[in-house]
Formats: C-alpha cells, sequence, structure tokens
C-alpha cells in the first residue's frame, strides 16, 4: 500500500529500527534516534542490494518515488544503480586528490625525465606555483574556461601580458596532459586563445657598437667583485651562450685540450646537444678560474655552496653595478651582440653564425642537413670573434 505525506511525517522512532514500505521496493527506515531513510531494495541476479536516496525531509516522498522510478528504469536496461554509484563515488574522491597541483607537478617531472632544458624547468616551475595560487586546490576535472579566464585576467589587467600569456600555454599543456592520462576530459584553455591581449614582442637590450662594445669589455676587466661572476663576465661575451647554458656549464662538459665545449641536450633550450669551439683566450680564462673553483663541479659555483651553480642573475646584477641599464645592457643581450657584430663583418655564413648561436632551423630537413655542418667555420670564427673582442679593448 502506498504511503501518504501525513503518514511519512508522522511516523515516530521505537526501540528498534523499522520500516514504512511505499511499494516497487521503496521504503523509509525509522531509526531509534528518530533519523528516517530513504532505502530500496531489488534484486539483481538473484542477489538482494540495496540503494540509498537520502533523508527525510530533505528528500520528500514525491522526490523518494521519483529516484525510484529512475532506478528500476536503469535495473530494466541490465544496469545496477547500486554498483554505478559506488563507481561514482570512487571517481569523485579520485577526482579531488586529482588537484591542478598534482597534475601540474607531475607533468613537470614527466618532462624532466624526457630531458627538459634545465631553464624551462625552473621556468615551468615558476609558472605552476604562480597558477597553484589560485586553482591550485581544485579538482583538474572540474576547472572551467570561464575560471581560468578570470585567473589569467587578473594578471593581464596588471599589465602583464606576457606572463598571462605564458600561463595559459603551460596551463594548457598541463590540462593536456590530464586528458591524455584520464584526469580530465578537456583543455579549459583551449576556448581562450585570442582572448588575452598579445603581448608585444621583447628583445633584450645589447650593445652593438663597436666603440661601445669596447668600453663594456674594459669595464668588465676592471670589475672588482667576486672572481666567479668575473670570469663569467669575461668568458660571455667570447662564447655566445645562452645565461643559464654558462652558468650551469660543468667541468666534465670542457675538453680544453681539443678546445671544444659539448652542452648536453638536458641543458639547452632546443632539446639538442650542442658543441661549442673555444678560441685561446677562452681556454685561458678557464685554465685560471679552475685554479680557483676546482672544488667544484660547476665552473662557476655559487658564491654560497660549491655545490650549486651561480644565481641566475648574478651577470645582469653585475651589469648593473657596473652602469649598465637594464635598457642598455643585459646577459642575454651579449647573444644579439655577437650576432650583429658577426653578420656585419660579412666574413662568416649566415649559416655557420645561427649554428654557432644554437638557433633551431624552422626547415625541419635543412636543419638535419645543417646540423653538422659549418664546425670548421665555426672553430675559425671563434678565433677571429675573440681576436676582434681584445681588439676593439684597445680603442
Amino acid at each position: 500500500m502506498a504511503l501518504t505525506d501525513l503518514q511519512v511525517k508522522q511516523a515516530a522512532p521505537r526501540e528498534r529500527d523499522w520500516k514504512l514500505s511505499d511499494g516497487g521496493g521503496l521504503y523509509l527506515l525509522i531509526r531509534p534516534n528518530g533519523a528516517k531513510l530513504w532505502r530500496m531494495k531489488y534484486r539483481l541476479l538473484g542477489k538482494e542490494k540495496k540503494l540509498s536516496f537520502g533523508r527525510y525531509p530533505e528528500v520528500g516522498l514525491k522526490d523518494a518515488r521519483l529516484l525510484r522510478d529512475e532506478a528500476r528504469v536503469e535495473i530494466g536496461r541490465g544496469g545496477d544503480p547500486a554498483r554505478r554509484r559506488r563507481e561514482e563515488k570512487i571517481a569523485a574522491i579520485i577526482r579531488q586528490g586529482d588537484t591542478f597541483q598534482s597534475v601540474a607537478y607531475e607533468y613537470i617531472a614527466k618532462r624532466e625525465a624526457e630531458g627538459l632544458a634545465m631553464a624551462t624547468l625552473v621556468k615551468s616551475n615558476w609558472l605552476a606555483a604562480v597558477l597553484c595560487k589560485s586553482i591550485g586546490h581544485r579538482p583538474i576535472a572540474e576547472i572551467t574556461p570561464h575560471e581560468m579566464l578570470v585567473v589569467l585576467k587578473r594578471h593581464e589587467k596588471e599589465g602583464n601580458y606576457e606572463k598571462a600569456k605564458r600561463l595559459r600555454s603551460f596551463a594548457s599543456r598541463v590540462f593536456r596532459y590530464a586528458v591524455a592520462t584520464l584526469r580530465s576530459e578537456h583543455d579549459p584553455c583551449a576556448p581562450l586563445k585570442g582572448a588575452l591581449i598579445s603581448p608585444k614582442p621583447k628583445h633584450y637590450a645589447a650593445i652593438t657598437d663597436p666603440m661601445k662594445l669596447g668600453g663594456l669589455l674594459r669595464a668588465i676587466d676592471a670589475y672588482e667583485g667576486n672572481h666567479t661572476t668575473l670570469f663569467a663576465l669575461k668568458i660571455a661575451p667570447h662564447v655566445f651562450v645562452r645565461p643559464g647554458e654558462l652558468r650551469h656549464a660543468e667541468w666534465e662538459e670542457l675538453d680544453l685540450n681539443a678546445a671544444v665545449w659539448r652542452i648536453p641536450a638536458g641543458k639547452m633550450k632546443s632539446r639538442r646537444p650542442h658543441t661549442v669551439p673555444l678560441s685561446r683566450q677562452v681556454i685561458e680564462l678557464l685554465e685560471q678560474l679552475r685554479g680557483l673553483n676546482g672544488g667544484s663541479h660547476y665552473v662557476f659555483r655559487s658564491l654560497t655552496s660549491r655545490d650549486r651553480p651561480m644565481s641566475e642573475n648574478t651577470v645582469n646584477a653585475a651589469l648593473r653595478r657596473m652602469g649598465y641599464s637594464g635598457d642598455e645592457m643585459t646577459a642575454h643581450g651579449l647573444r644579439a651582440t655577437a650576432s650583429t657584430l658577426l653578420n656585419e663583418s660579412g666574413l662568416w655564413s649566415y649559416d655557420a653564425i645561427e649554428r654557432a648561436l644554437a638557433h633551431q632551423d624552422q626547415n625541419v630537413v635543412r636543419g638535419i642537413y645543417h646540423r653538422g655542418q659549418h664546425w670548421d667555420e665555426r672553430v675559425r670564427m671563434a678565433q677571429w670573434w675573440s681576436d676582434y673582442l681584445d681588439g676593439l679593448k684597445l680603442l
């Protein structure tokens, strides 16, 4: 016999659990403490099972019947609502554990194992830390495009257009990894392409006038700071590698007898190994530095620990102490200095200069063909460049 709202409301607790049946397997369980709970029992493959529909009065009689009818339809189609609910509960618990923060750092660890360049790892960790302040605690499968847009617009409103762009790009890679590992169904950053203000291209400040470059080289020779910083300042103009590649240089990568520096792929932006020919001047400087920093496997060791490379901002800070502002010269700008003056000399092929700068050829086939080319020219060019720099100091 079907229940009425009045019967449900007036059902009083007894010393033991008791039930009021509504039909179709639905019943109200009344506990001694007064709790009234909706339950449904059904049989599947000869086995009795139960479902819980919640507590009265939060779930009324009408709602309980609707839930019962939905369950009976599912059972009639061969489903098992009790099993489905258990699986959904487990999935919800897993989703709660799969936060953006946990997946982001898992993704970074994966990329590190694949040989991601150290400089890129540092940037990835920084981007993850910024994003985790706002969405780190959120289950990654529940983050929406609107939520991501709010986060990114916050940085954009502060005028950090490049930062907002990089955050969107990194977050998108994390979301795509979550999709690939079955922790999410979509990338909420994908619809946001075009939603942010495009940053203006930024060029690193660099001295390209030979006379001014000579002045910089003389200022470096007169630098009175830490000896490791001094040698980094002296060597950087000659080898024009990226600042991160320079400061992470290790003695085992250097073959001074063969006059080469072999940088492993993991330290390169292009993820490809790079070989740098060393001029006589650079070898002499390295031999002097080894006598001072030989106790560390890093060529340019940290000022505070022999087990770490020098700080990322050390060279730029030294340039500021020497009176060069960020609008005049940067550590990274030394690459532009070399590229400009080597090209203007007319003595060296464009390809040799690009190989020396470890620029990745946009034409994949051409890049593969030229990867091992121009070595002899690069060796001659490295020595010419060092001799040229020495000459500028005398002007």
